[in-house]
């Protein structure tokens, strides 16, 4: 009988400084009115919550989808794609939640908890049903509305929740496809260079956990100058790391090759791929060291991934 091995974890990927980004931008529109704090720590200890939203006014209404339960102050846990929200994960973040509010003399119904994982909580569902006596109910898609309990609990399912309105939550996931990545791409872009530089982590994961994704989609020819955009937008740590780690996918057109009119540049030199005219690709890779140099990225990094000498890189 075959044995079959658990899927690997993508190791160092820091799935939950993309999601506090990711859940700022997907309540953006009351970013005034929201205090955001990320690893609330609870004592000297070791004791976090991932993030922590307080209304700065009582009075605010917030109508986005998976912040309808929200009250004064708002305890969210959040599970990366490669993890789960167990019986025991709810009951520490419950415990958590209890200790939060005797730390900071909360009162009890200012309060709320929600949990959001990657796929269905079966498991805990239906410990809540049968054990808890609790009613569950999918309010809205992905959005379970745990009833019974004084602290309202909703746990989220963010591959179910909307294209439309959930963007940023929906798309941070290692299983993005070709149009999604197209799609997370062109709304990072459309932010605008101020928002852009916010979700630097954001990209940066989604890069790394769908890499080759990315490849392709950095070498359809129509795709490179939206890429182009992005990488100088978000930084170009997320640029460079999303190459890959042994020189990985060279952007080449998508730092503005522009070279050779419709002579059909290439996307990159990242496996084996032509870069069009030497003319045009030593321009780019000036231009491509230059941008390096002006992120504060090692010479060491720019020599490896350009192949100029240092002295070239100093002369820039």
């Amino acid at each position: 009988m075959e044995i079959k091995k658990p899927p690997e974890k993508e190791e160092g990927i820091p799935w939950h400084t993309a999601f506090f980004e990711a859940i700022q931008m997907e309540l953006d529109e009351y970013g005034q009115d929201l205090q955001f704090t990320s690893e609330y720590q609870l004592n000297t200890q070791p004791l976090k919550i991932d993030v922590v939203i307080i209304k700065k006014s009582r009075d605010v209404v917030i109508e986005k989808n998976i912040a309808s339960i929200f009250r004064k102050e708002n305890i969210v846990e959040y599970k990366s794609p490669e993890d789960y929200v167990s019986v025991g994960d709810f009951y520490k973040v419950y415990g958590y939640a209890c200790y939060y509010m005797a730390l900071n003399k909360v009162d009890i119904k200012d309060l709320t908890l929600t949990f959001v994982e990657s796929r269905y909580p079966r498991e805990l569902l239906a410990h809540l049903r049968e054990v808890r006596g609790y009613i569950v109910e999918e309010k809205l898609p992905g959005i379970y509305i745990v009833i019974g309990d004084i602290l309202p609990i909703q746990i989220i399912d963010n591959r179910k929740l909307s294209e439309d309105e959930n963007i940023w939550l929906k798309d941070l996931d290692n299983k993005l496809d070709v149009p999604k990545m197209r799609q997370i791409t062109t709304e990072i872009k459309r932010q605008g260079k101020d928002k852009a530089a916010r979700i630097k982590a954001y990209f940066n994961v989604i890069a790394r956990a769908n890499r080759e994704i990315l490849e392709e989609v950095i070498r359809m020819s129509d795709s490179s100058l939206a890429f182009e955009k992005v990488f100088e937008e978000v930084g170009w740590i997320a640029k460079w790391e999303a190459r890959g780690e042994a020189r990985g996918i060279a952007v080449g057109e998508a730092r503005g090759i522009a070279v050779g009119e419709a002579r059909g540049i290439a996307v990159g030199e990242a496996r084996g791929i032509a870069v069009g005219e030497e003319k045009g690709r030593q321009e780019s890779i000036l231009e491509i060291a230059r941008k390096m140099k002006e992120a504060g990225l090692p010479f060491s990094e720019i020599m490896e991934f350009t192949g100029l000498p240092i002295d070239a890189i100093e002369l820039i």
